[in-house]
């Protein structure tokens, strides 16, 4: 079975990847991080095995590969929309080009699902397709079940968008999560947008009007929105209404895929 997630716009999660450094203010209260922290301290107090170097232990957010991870959404007989790499970025520097293409050869294999690939670096996104554009046939096109997103925080993230649009995929999608600030945003080929607050201990806390103009600069634009949270010291602490409603848009291509 598929990673159980809490996760409002996926349906499973999919970590043949953890662990991550920081690259920018999103970064800086990373949920993943914090969890692979209790995950470790867990194992320690039920005195588990902890399959990990000293050196790990050490940094329990170290990036892993789990190639014993790689064929599960081939063994996933329903369809679903999976977030790959929850708990990593598939782009992070230190996993090695080889392993990136074979995730997605596994995401080629297993098309009747739908993988949402979020990440902070398009641009090393943009440089592995360059790299491996003999994967995806003679079109070069990042197929329709394969989305391709980056994350966007605030105004000084925005450029990862701009990296974003050239690569050629289908569905290309924004998680402004947490947002940080107010963003304007060149939503051209762009069709999903997810935005939210954080959550957490020490949280920052969303302006909701930062989160109203990130909707309605999608619905000016023609783009999905989908409003995940409003955040707090929990995810569902202060609800996921924005304006009294539920934000829960997808790309068209949903519809067509189901």
């Amino acid at each position: 079975m598929a990673d159980n997630t809490g996760i409002e716009w996926t349906d499973a999660t999919w970590n043949p990847v953890t662990g991550c450094t920081r690259v920018s203010a999103g970064c800086d209260n990373c949920y993943a991080a914090t969890l692979a922290s209790r995950l470790l301290s867990e194992q320690y107090r039920k005195r588990a095995p902890v399959s990990q170097s000293p050196e790990a232990r050490k940094d329990p957010f170290a990036v892993r590969l789990w190639p014993e991870r790689l064929l599960d959404p081939l063994h996933w007989a329903q369809s679903r929309m999976i977030f790959v790499n929850s708990m990593s970025d598939l782009f992070h520097q230190d996993i090695p080009d080889d392993y990136v293409r074979r995730v997605f050869e596994i995401m080629l294999e297993a098309d009747h699902h739908v993988y949402q690939v979020l990440t902070k670096r398009p641009a090393r996104a943009l440089r592995f397709y360059k790299r491996n554009r003999d994967l995806f046939g003679q079109t070069g096109q990042i197929p329709e079940h394969i989305w391709m997103g980056a994350s966007v925080e605030n105004q000084r993230a925005v450029f990862r968008v701009d990296q974003l649009r050239r690569l050629p995929a289908c569905i290309r999608f924004l998680s402004c999560e947490p947002l940080l600030g107010p963003l304007a945003l060149d939503l051209n080929d762009v069709h999903w947008v997810i935005a939210g607050g954080e959550s957490g201990i020490v949280h920052r806390p969303l302006d909701l009007d930062w989160a109203r103009l990130v909707r309605d600069q999608c619905q000016a634009q023609g783009t999905a929105f989908f409003f995940k949270q409003v955040g707090g010291r929990t995810p569902k602490a202060h609800g996921r209404m924005l304006d009294n409603r539920t934000w829960e848009e997808y790309p068209a291509l949903v519809a067509q895929l189901a």
